[in-house]
């Protein structure tokens, strides 16, 4: 059983940076991603990385802004969130692709169907 564990959230001013971190435990994923949700809205992709080749992925509203990486083991994610705005206010969670991935192969990286495993989520707060 996959178990992630997130850490790294807090509150900045817009403008400023934080460096997320989501350490695995319990086995490997092919796809591992960051989701956010803020209060109202639903839970969106933001960023995801294949493992093994470190392709990354993103959503528009992060690009270039965000960055995902992973360790040289591949046990810890890392999300470095750039130039940070008051609407990246939200829970961010870690997710890793589900096991029984192959019933749905054409699943897109930032879609929440292909994950199955999730992190408890760490609050990011931007003032402006």
């Amino acid at each position: 059983q996959v178990q992630l564990v997130e850490s790294g959230g807090g509150s900045v001013k817009a403008g400023g940076s934080l460096r997320l971190s989501c350490v695995t435990s319990g086995g490997t994923s092919r796809f591992m991603a960051w989701f956010r949700q803020a209060p109202g809205k639903e839970r969106e992709g933001i960023a995801s990385i294949y493992t093994p080749s470190s392709t990354a992925y993103y959503n528009d509203s992060v690009e270039g802004r965000f960055f995902i990486s992973q360790d040289n083991a591949k046990t810890t994610v890392y999300l470095l969130m750039n130039d940070l705005k008051p609407e990246d206010t939200a829970m961010y969670y870690c997710a890793a692709e589900r096991s029984d991935w192959w019933r749905q192969p054409s699943l897109g990286p930032l879609s929440q169907g292909k994950y199955g495993y999730w992190g408890q989520g760490t609050q990011v707060t931007v003032s402006s």
